[in-house]
């Protein structure tokens, strides 16, 4: 499974049958068909490339995608919100965080062992406390379109909600980037024996992200200098 989750992020847009292939030039021998079914467990869509953890096959809420040509300019012009799967030696847990999409600021987050609506809503109600988006865009997870969920958004009447299309990972692609930049520089190089390890490491690893690492898209500064304006041009 750790594997998989290794060539995924690597390569989002590998189904079943490229992965496979992969993992047997990796050395590790396993046929489709359990790929396939550890995919499924993983939340990893094998025919569109989006890592598919909040899948949502029933009729719910939908709102229009509205980022399509949009030059993102500014702070709180819009935050993306996603979920990733991380690995534990022997469990997984469901990471959910809301990214600012201009100063790629980690806005919240939360850590559950379970896909419940309760864990992203805890994550934007945390998130609000530190501003309000003018545009608030998600997949069409059953998280994200949960009235529950909703019902936080729909209380700030300025917020404007806007949802991906289905099957496409890069409508959301500052979040996917922040996934893989997360599992590169800390889930991959730590072997996380319990929740609290996990979270207590993540936790850290996010402090560090928000407030020292430098990201070139940015010109060499930090996602905090660029959110709250404290940096000398």
């Amino acid at each position: 499974m750790d594997a998989i989750d290794v060539v995924y992020t690597k390569r989002p847009y590998y189904g079943v049958r490229r992965i496979t292939e992969q993992l047997h030039r990796d050395g590790e021998w396993v046929n489709h068909k359990r790929v396939a079914r550890l995919m499924q467990i993983l939340g990893i869509e094998a025919i569109y490339p989006k890592p598919n953890l909040s899948k949502n096959a029933n009729q719910h809420p939908y709102f229009p995608y509205l980022l399509k040509n949009t030059v993102i300019t500014r702070p709180n012009q819009v935050w993306g919100i996603d979920i990733t799967y991380i690995r534990l030696q022997k469990d997984w847990l469901y990471l959910v965080a809301l990214l600012d999409w201009h100063s790629r600021y980690i806005l919240s987050w939360e850590l559950s062992d379970t896909m419940s609506v309760q864990f992203c809503c805890e994550a934007l109600q945390r998130a609000l406390k530190i501003g309000v988006p003018q545009i608030h865009n998600s997949d069409q997870g059953v998280q994200f379109t949960a009235e529950q969920y909703l019902a936080i958004l729909k209380a700030y009447p300025n917020i404007r909600i806007s949802m991906d299309h289905k099957g496409r990972c890069f409508d959301n692609i500052f979040t996917e980037r922040l996934w893989r930049t997360i599992k590169y520089e800390e889930v991959y190089l730590k072997s996380y024996e319990s929740p609290r390890e996990a979270r207590q490491s993540i936790r850290e690893y996010i402090m560090f992200y928000n407030n020292e690492r430098l990201h070139q898209s940015l010109k060499y500064r930090t996602p905090a200098e660029i959110y709250f304006g404290k940096f000398v041009n």
